[in-house]
């Protein structure tokens, strides 16, 4: 990982499964940054993006807070861990 990146990308995937590792981010004090590239497009007036996909990013601080939380998270709902 570059030291001069401020985010990682934690998880790129179903809106749904993003939802829930957001609610559980924020349990613990962390708040996501959130890309949705297609409804993004959608208000812009331009379709682009997959529907119903997030990318989720935090800092790059956060992520030793936030590693096991996610990896139990992504365990229950069947994803890959990080």
């Amino acid at each position: 990982m570059n030291k001069d990146q401020k985010t990682i990308r934690i998880y790129t995937g179903p809106t749904m499964i993003g939802s829930g590792l957001i609610a559980r981010l924020n349990e613990i004090g962390i708040s996501p940054i959130v890309k949705d590239d297609h409804h993004s497009g959608i208000t812009g007036g331009f379709s682009t993006g997959v529907p119903n996909q997030v990318r989720l990013f935090i800092r790059n601080e956060e992520l030793d807070k936030a590693k096991n939380m996610i990896n139990e998270y992504f365990n229950e709902v069947g994803e890959p861990l990080i």
